[in-house]
């Protein structure tokens, strides 16, 4: 079996979390298109905390900002440009992590 190395690019954030009136996995999103990365995945999370505070409140079975995340997983070379571009557009709203993933 062939394993190739490649970056695992995680962005975490709030579902209510907006950059110039567009909510912010969406410009994420389509920056990660635009360059063009092989794909990507929005996960939502039930509960959490951070710097900003708790992640979630819940009201009658709803639960209002939940905490997010974006993976995707591409070549380093096509990963690392969008770091700083990725930093900008997130600011304090979240942070990013990268780690080297074996892809079978």
């Amino acid at each position: 079996m062939t394993f190739k190395k490649m970056i695992c690019l995680t962005i975490r954030m709030k579902k209510n979390d907006v950059v110039d009136g567009k909510r912010m996995e969406k410009r994420i999103i389509d920056l990660l298109s635009e360059a063009n990365i092989l794909g990507a995945i929005v996960w939502l999370g039930v509960d959490g905390f951070g710097r900003r505070g708790k992640s979630t409140v819940h009201l009658e079975g709803l639960m209002i900002n939940q905490p997010m995340m974006i993976e995707s997983v591409d070549e380093r070379e096509k990963i690392e440009p969008l770091l700083i571009p990725l930093k900008r557009l997130i600011g304090d709203n979240g942070f990013i992590t990268i780690h080297e993933v074996d892809v079978v």
